[in-house]
């Protein structure tokens, strides 16, 4: 009941309109068991003719001036009484039906909101514990999945139970006896339920779990397709998306089959007693103590009742597989993001100092930064090298909090960035990541990410500035190109140049290039770098590189190894020292020369 408890939080906004509709939803209830009584005029005073007293809510109509018994004037006053039932019955279902769908899609669309949200707030580390198919089918599926359990299907427990109680209050106005038949199969409708909901919640289970691998299956296959056809690995792949596929379908067998007996053994029940009702009502009518027409009603209100007894245990059959969305609903919304926002401002801050004191970062156990101290003015620019795996990335990551360090403290303007709010820290800083992530979209808005509404000229003027325009303009639609998904269809390196374009046009006090010219050819580079010099020469520029050229004409250069830093310092100087940074140019650039 956890996961009801969770969804009511953002479903009693409706809670209003729910209730007039579940009003709606009764009066739509009685009308229709309503019909039966007129049904049973019908039969005991316009096809048959005889002399006994009416009885039940419209017997005013028999003996009054609606016409005289077993006449045609009677049979079209009730017919009409009739018609005007089922026209009432069917408007306010209407009504209830669509009104309760609108404000289900409403709680839908609110609950896709909250998890996006909470998904935005989440650091990189705590999204990384959830893989895509869990994700997407948690954001997309089990928001359905609550909208159908809050617009289906506790309103339609509530009606199964308002039904359940008029009926019985209406057998009881026409003979007591006639409760024996439910009151004596109720109890296997209650053992029938035990023993399936267990098993169903399971199942359920195991159904949002494969289809969770099946969206993981196809969604990395999608992305990796170049890669799988590369390697000519289609046959293991299809043999992944076979398994996938064949475990869903068994996942929806095994469903199919609890169904299935939950049906046989409810429709069973359902029978025996319709069987048991027409042979009670004919030993009552055969007895006098009941009118023949009360047999076609009293049968239709207990197979109404074991209806809605069979539909109160269907409803909670399939409430198990809601309440399993809702509680992976929960779980996530329930998740604490490792990053806490800071309270201070950082709107103010227009020329950040940035300085690491002491800091230490562990992740896994295992420290990926160990007692770093590094000072940079604003103005100042930075080289981070070092073999893979030596702590440069993550160094870069820890200044805009995507990891936070656990000894130590990174300092702006002399504050603690945890300090800070972390969206108005971001702000400070232009970060060009070293896996360039394009949208699929236009080039031109890939580029305006930052500010969408900024002039064309500006878009373009970037684009220059890091050596895009020339390719983008010879695309098939310019910068209206649109790009594939993670800017599939562009080369590396051409995906680095709109990354480093788009940094550009945000235009922060400090800019952050983790590794993002790599793809570039050494020209390319050597102009682009020239025209970070020149048009942003008093930013903060923090190059980290595996191509010790990128970083040659930094004020500063670092060299990384385990975390710690083993050399630092002009790159004149490191090459005097002649130590890890002087040994890896001089191999690089040979190996540049001989090619």
């Amino acid at each position: 009941m956890d996961a009801i408890k969770f969804g009511f939080k953002y479903w009693k906004k409706y809670i209003v309109a729910a209730v007039v509709l579940q009003f709606v939803s009764f009066l739509a209830i009685i009308a229709d068991l309503l019909i039966p009584f007129v049904s049973e005029l019908f039969v005991d005073f316009v096809i048959m003719d005889n002399d006994n007293k009416a009885s039940g809510v419209f017997a005013f109509l028999i003996d009054g001036d609606y016409g005289k018994r077993h006449s045609f004037e009677l049979f079209f006053n009730i017919a009409m009484v009739f018609v005007g039932l089922l026209v009432f019955r069917l408007v306010f279902i209407y009504i209830k039906n669509t009104m309760f769908e609108k404000y289900a899609l409403k709680f839908e669309t609110d609950l896709r909101i909250v998890t996006f949200d909470k998904l935005m707030e989440l650091d990189s580390q705590t999204v990384s514990e959830y893989n895509t198919g869990e994700l997407l089918t948690t954001l997309h599926t089990d928001t359905i999945m609550m909208k159908d359990l809050f617009g289906r299907i506790i309103p339609g427990m509530f009606d199964s139970m308002f039904v359940f109680g008029a009926c019985i209050i209406l057998l009881t106005s026409i003979n007591i006896t006639l409760l024996i038949i439910p009151v004596i199969l109720a109890p296997f409708f209650v053992v029938a339920l035990l023993k399936f909901r267990k098993k169903a919640q399971k199942n359920y289970r195991a159904i949002r779990t494969s289809n969770s691998n099946m969206n993981l299956t196809v969604q990395e296959n999608i992305e990796a397709v170049r890669l799988v056809r590369s390697f000519t690995n289609e046959g293991r792949e299809k043999e992944k998306f076979d398994k996938s596929n064949m475990n869903m379908k068994q996942s929806y067998i095994n469903q199919v089959k609890l169904s299935a007996g939950f049906e046989v053994i409810f429709s069973s029940i359902k029978q025996v007693a319709y069987i048991g009702t027409i042979a009670l009502c004919a030993l009552l009518v055969i007895k006098g103590e009941m009118l023949v027409g009360f047999l076609v009603a009293a049968s239709g209100y207990v197979m109404k009742i074991m209806d809605h007894v069979s539909q109160i245990n269907n409803l909670l059959f399939q409430m198990q597989q809601q309440i399993v969305a809702g509680d992976k609903i929960m779980r996530f919304m329930d998740c604490k993001t490792k990053i806490k926002d800071g309270k201070k401002t950082a709107k103010d801050i227009d020329k950040p100092d940035i300085e690491f004191e002491n800091v230490t970062l562990e992740l896994g156990g295992k420290k990926v930064l160990d007692n770093i101290n590094l000072s940079i003015p604003y103005g100042k620019k930075v080289g981070i090298v070092g073999a893979t795996g030596s702590g440069k990335s993550i160094l870069l990551k820890s200044i805009v909090r995507i990891n936070d360090v656990n000894d130590g403290q990174i300092k702006m303007n002399g504050t603690n960035v945890k300090e800070y709010k972390t969206a108005e820290l971001r702000e400070k800083i232009s970060y060009v990541f070293q896996d360039a992530f394009l949208f699929s979209n236009t080039i031109d808005s890939n580029i305006a990410f930052a500010n969408p509404d900024v002039d064309e000229s500006r878009v373009r003027e970037c684009a220059k500035r890091a050596m895009a325009d020339d390719f983008i303009n010879e695309l098939s639609d310019g910068y209206q190109t649109i790009v594939g998904e993670k800017g599939f269809g562009l080369s590396g390196g051409q995906k680095q140049r709109v990354s480093i374009a788009r940094a550009m046009l945000k235009d922060a006090p400090v800019f952050v290039f983790d590794d993002s010219t790599s793809a570039l050819d050494a020209e390319t580079e050597r102009k682009l770098l020239e025209n970070l010099r020149t048009y942003y020469k008093e930013r903060t520029i923090l190059i980290a590189a595996h191509k010790m050229s990128s970083v040659v004409d930094c004020d500063e250069i670092i060299y990384l190894s385990n975390g710690k830093i083993v050399e630092r310092g002009t790159f004149d100087e490191l090459m005097e020292l002649d130590g890890h940074f002087a040994g890896v140019y001089k191999t690089q650039m040979a190996k540049q020369t001989v090619a």
